[in-house]
């Protein structure tokens, strides 16, 4: 079948391209309002730009239900930061409920019973049962759409400090994946776990002379 994006309608496309693009990593994001109230929400368009400077980038959409901004949207957008907290099997469950539009003036950390910890840069705070988090400062946020239902923005962050659970950082920095157990997502209530995994060792570059790297 060939799909053409501008003859199908937008929430079938949507299906195809969250059904096919998988698994995906989960930013789970937490915010603060100018006024400190936090939000806490799961984001699975998500992942790495770069190392130098380190940055990540989630993109929050438009919201289905009333085409209205996302409170982690409208925080980012008021404070210039936010915490990407990673999601283990543990936490499935947790991160799922925050995933429940809630008013603004609820608390995600109180709702799915999760600790707020002090972030050490940043003024968000952390999921403190998370393996990792990325404490970021907002470098730049692309519009993407006409800010209708199914448009978005991709939100860079430069991470300006991490906190890792010592049972999950090994030697030379490396990151234990058992310990890991992190989470991916696929399509509709879907989900997957790293627990099958094969490896494929790069062969060396043929560019220079140089070494392949089995760490990327």
């Amino acid at each position: 079948m060939e799909i053409n994006p501008q003859d199908t309608p937008s929430n079938l496309f949507y299906k195809v391209i969250v059904g096919s693009v998988v698994p995906r990593p989960i930013a789970w994001v937490s915010t603060v309002n100018p006024a400190g109230q936090p939000n806490l929400a799961p984001f699975s368009f998500f992942n790495v730009v770069c190392s130098q400077p380190p940055t990540l980038l989630f993109c929050p959409g438009v919201r289905g239900t009333d085409e209205g901004d996302k409170d982690t949207y409208v925080n980012v957008m008021a404070t210039g930061e936010f915490v990407v907290n990673l999601v283990s099997e543990e936490l499935a469950e947790a991160m799922n409920k925050t995933a429940t539009e809630l008013p603004s003036e609820v608390n995600e950390f109180e709702y799915a019973g999760l600790t707020a910890e002090a972030s050490t840069v940043v003024r968000p705070p952390r999921v403190a049962e998370s393996p990792v988090a990325f404490e970021c400062k907002v470098s730049e946020v692309i519009t993407v759409g006409d800010g209708g239902r199914g448009s978005g923005w991709v939100v860079l962050g430069e991470v300006v400090h991490m906190r890792v659970h010592d049972a999950v950082l090994g030697e030379d920095y490396r990151v234990e994946l058992d310990a890991l157990k992190p989470i991916g997502r696929l399509s509709g209530p879907h989900y997957s776990r790293v627990s099958d995994r094969f490896d494929l060792f790069r062969e060396d570059s043929q560019i220079g002379g140089g070494k392949a790297s089995h760490d990327r």
